[in-house]
């Protein structure tokens, strides 16, 4: 019932919001999908990736690359989530050998690689960027405003929300957080716990490639810049601070880092603030996010809410 109203709710809020705010729910609804993926990585496989925006990269600049050289949108847009879910099995091979930290710095490596290669490449627009992307389209109906990428963006959170929930119902799904909680207990039980991770690590990058690859179209524009390593950090926040292992949490996160983001730069873009005081305000927020969360909510909000509803249940059958 509560998975209806919520995709009710969904489905009608585009046609309520204001057009200015439209494109907020856009990155907003996409951030969401990625970290879907991240909150899978980290959650269930236990494993943390300082650089999912590098998959959102590669299928940003997959689907780009294919509809600026002729290629339909919308084979375009398919091959985004393969080309970034094949990238996460050769990168992820060597490197879901590591562990905790190494990983994140190994990931974080990987992203920084990539964005050097992509800023040298004359054929992906090198630091200038990739121009003339195509409006998305199928067939001769083509979208030009922002509510049909609204929905659009929601169907790429919906089809993320979807297979994650099968997952994570899953055998392997079990296995794998079996092994979150003990990798050698896991795997003393038979659970192949390095080929499960390699999938759910081609999984997320595969979410964030389709995300990345409806940002090109929307957008018409790819840069090098578009994928900071401040992306990677706020995907990671998003999912830590909605709740990990949940897949209500990055929804959750995502709506309130964007929306606390765009508070921010509108406080930053005050007459009489320095130029750098968007950037200061957004780092100093994750930090504070990031410490909050561990010191007063280690679960994350979505977790939190449930214990508090639990409990409110609980008192009121006691009472009954």
């Amino acid at each position: 019932m509560r998975l209806a109203v919520a995709a009710v709710a969904a489905l009608v809020l585009p046609l309520l919001l204001p057009e200015r705010h439209l494109a907020t729910f856009v990155l907003l609804t996409l951030a969401a999908a990625v970290t879907v993926g991240v909150s899978l990585l980290m959650g269930y496989a236990g494993q943390v990736s300082l650089g999912q925006a590098s998959f959102s990269a590669i299928g940003a600049y997959t689907a780009g690359l294919l509809a600026v050289h002729g290629v339909p949108p919308v084979p375009a847009l398919l091959a985004a989530p393969i080309v970034a879910a094949v990238a996460a099995v050769l990168i992820g091979f060597p490197l879901l050998r590591l562990r905790g930290h190494h990983l994140a710095f190994a990931t974080l490596a990987v992203q920084l690689i990539l964005l050097s290669l992509l800023a040298q490449a004359e054929w992906a627009g090198g630091a200038i960027g990739l121009q003339g992307i195509p409006r998305f389209s199928v067939g001769d109906f083509s979208l030009r405003e922002d509510i049909g990428y609204a929905y659009l963006a929601l169907l790429v959170l919906g089809i993320a929300l979807l297979v994650s929930r099968n997952v994570v119902s899953s055998r392997p799904g079990r296995g794998l957080r079996a092994a979150a909680t003990s990798e050698i207990a896991a795997a003393a039980s038979g659970v192949p716990v390095g080929g499960y991770r390699l999938v759910v690590f081609a999984l997320s990058a595969s979410f964030a490639g389709l995300a990345g690859g409806v940002y090109a179209f929307y957008l018409g524009y790819l840069a090098p810049g578009s994928f900071p390593v401040l992306l990677s950090i706020e995907y990671v926040v998003m999912a830590v601070v909605g709740g990990l292992g949940t897949l209500a949490g990055p929804v959750v996160g995502a709506v309130l880092i964007v929306v606390l983001v765009q508070v921010l730069n509108t406080l930053g873009t005050m007459p009489g603030m320095p130029d750098y005081a968007p950037s200061v305000l957004s780092y100093a927020v994750y930090a504070l996010l990031l410490v909050g969360c561990v010191l007063f909510l280690p679960r994350g909000v979505v977790p939190a809410l449930r214990a508090v509803a639990d409990r409110g249940v609980a008192r009121r059958t006691g009472a009954g």
